[in-house]
């Protein structure tokens, strides 16, 4: 994976950093049209890695205008749509990238560096809103900070990373649940013995579900589901 810098992202030094094969699945909810800015800019920046779109069937609203971009149609569900792509890979590594996800120049050198020292963790990224517009995301941003290095607790917008075979013997993600796929996957790795491991990086993702529904609200809701669910696992030990 090569990540050379324009203008856009604010550095000009090209990245060379020798890497394995990298499969981006992206899994892309109804009507979200995010993913066309997304695949653009991986297209640009990041040329070599693979990238799988996996829409839900009758969502796709037109396909892609690089013929070299891969489009799956599979039924509805997230865990689902995550799996599909993930099957239709056939690199080394997975990164589970959501659609309103814009990697930069530092989110794609830390990737960089993860995949050539080869962990066998489930890697992840800080989370940080590239369209933050208010000082409680940035506490967001802490906490999430907070509960990622004290708990191990990363969420699915963060980008996970981990070798395909690993990904495959921890089951993937559990398709019975309607929410929470993310948060099982990190326990089920957790069990096995696979730590979740940052990468020293942000990615950049969209605060839109905070403004459509309220800071408050979305903040106390996640918080609820979060904590519930981990008391859940770790009931199961």
């Amino acid at each position: 994976m090569n990540a050379h810098r324009d203008s856009g992202l604010g550095i000009r030094d090209r990245i060379e950093v020798p890497q394995p094969s990298l499969t981006a699945v992206i899994p892309v909810g109804p009507g979200d049209r995010s993913w066309r800015e997304l695949v653009e800019l991986l297209a640009r920046e990041a040329p070599g890695i693979v990238r799988v779109l996996v829409f839900a069937i009758g969502d796709l609203q037109s396909r892609p205008r690089d013929p070299a971009q891969r489009v799956l149609e599979v039924e509805r569900g997230r865990a689902r749509q995550l799996n599909a792509g993930a099957r239709r890979a056939r690199s080394e590594w997975v990164w589970f990238l959501h659609a309103d996800s814009r990697p930069d120049a530092r989110t794609l050198a830390g990737l960089a560096t993860f995949l050539a020292a080869g962990h066998d963790a489930l890697g992840y990224f800080d989370l940080r809103f590239h369209d933050r517009d208010s000082p409680l995301l940035r506490l967001t941003e802490w906490g999430a900070r907070w509960r990622c290095r004290r708990f191990g607790l990363p969420f699915g917008d963060q980008g996970f990373v981990l070798r395909r075979t690993r990904f495959e013997a921890l089951g993937g993600f559990d398709e019975a649940r309607s929410f929470g796929e993310d948060h099982a996957l990190v326990w089920a790795a957790r069990r096995a013995g696979v730590a979740p491991m940052p990468m020293a990086a942000a990615l950049p993702t969209s605060a839109r579900k905070y403004r459509e529904h309220g800071w408050l609200k979305t903040t106390l809701r996640h918080q609820r589901l979060t904590w519930s669910q981990a008391w859940q696992e770790w009931r199961r030990g």
